[in-house]
C-alpha cells in the first residue's frame, strides 16, 4: 500500500505557505523565560571547550543569578498590578506614543475599574481600557476639585460683557459682587492659585468697574488690605 504524504502546504493569495512553520510561529513563545535560559545553558555545556571546561559552579551561579531577575521582573509585576487597582476612582493622564509619527497623545479621566490581561493590567477610563504602564500623573482628590472649581469660576468669567463699557450696575453688579465674594473668602487657596493671572486681572478690572459706577473706594484682591479697608469703613459709619 503506497504511503500517504501529509499535505504540509496549502496555496494562498498565490503563494504556498507552510503549515508547519505557521504552527512554530504561532506557539513560538515571546521573551525570555526560564526555559529560554535552560536551553541555552545545556547548548553552552554541550559546544563547551574541553580543554577548558566551564566550573559546575559557575553554572550554578549563572542560573541562581537569572533566578533572581526572575524573582525581581514577577516582583515588579505583581507591583504593577496592586498598584492598578489603588488606582480605580482616581484622576489619571495616560500618554501614549504613535509608533508612526512619534507624536504623544494625552487623556486625563477617572479609572472607573481595572482589569487583568497576560499578566498586565488595563485602566478602563470612558469606556476605553489603557495600560497602566502609560499613566504618567496621578492626581489628588483635592487637586482635581480645585482645578474643576477654577475652570467653573473662569468660564463664568468669560461670559461677563467683553468691554467695560458694557458693565453696569443692574445687570452685573450682583453677579461681580458675587464672584468676588467667592473669589475672596470661599475659593480654596489651592485653586486661587491655579488662577490664571489675565482672569484674575480681568476680575479686578470688573469689580473695579462696578466700584466706579457706584462711587466706591476700589476693592483690593489682599485679604489683609481688604480686611482693613472694611474696617475704615465700619468706623466711618460709626
Amino acid at each position: 500500500m503506497a504511503e500517504v504524504n501529509q499535505v504540509s502546504a496549502v496555496i494562498k493569495n498565490g503563494e504556498v505557505t507552510n503549515l508547519e512553520n505557521n504552527k512554530k510561529a504561532t506557539e513560538a513563545k515571546t521573551g525570555y523565560d526560564k526555559d529560554s535560559f535552560l536551553q541555552i545553558l545545556v547548548a553552552q555545556m554541550k559546544y563547551q571547550d574541553p580543554m577548558e571546561p566551564t566550573s559546575n559552579t559557575e553554572y550554578i551561579s549563572q542560573y541562581a543569578t537569572f533566578t533572581q531577575v526572575e524573582q525581581l521582573n514577577n516582583m515588579a509585576n505583581s507591583m504593577s498590578l496592586s498598584r492598578a487597582s489603588e488606582l480605580v476612582g482616581k484622576t489619571v493622564k495616560v500618554t501614549q506614543t504613535n509608533a508612526d509619527t512619534g507624536k504623544n497623545s494625552e487623556i486625563i479621566g477617572t479609572v472607573d475599574y481595572v482589569t487583568y490581561s497576560g499578566n498586565k493590567a488595563y485602566l478602563s477610563i470612558n469606556g476605553t481600557a489603557y495600560n497602566v504602564d502609560d499613566v504618567t500623573e496621578v492626581y489628588d482628590a483635592d487637586f482635581t476639585a480645585a482645578q474643576d472649581q477654577v475652570k467653573d469660576f473662569q468660564e463664568a468669567i468669560d461670559k461677563l460683557p467683553r468691554s467695560l463699557d458694557f458693565v453696569n450696575e443692574q445687570e452685573h453688579g450682583l453677579t461681580i459682587d458675587t464672584m468676588y465674594k467667592f473669589y475672596m473668602e470661599e475659593m480654596d487657596d489651592k485653586a486661587r492659585k491655579m488662577m490664571d493671572p489675565n482672569y484674575v486681572t480681568s476680575l479686578q478690572q470688573y469689580v473695579n468697574r462696578i466700584d466706579d459706577i457706584r462711587g466706591d473706594v476700589h476693592r483690593t484682591f489682599n485679604k489683609d488690605d481688604e480686611t482693613t479697608r472694611k474696617l475704615k469703613e465700619l468706623q466711618q459709619e460709626s
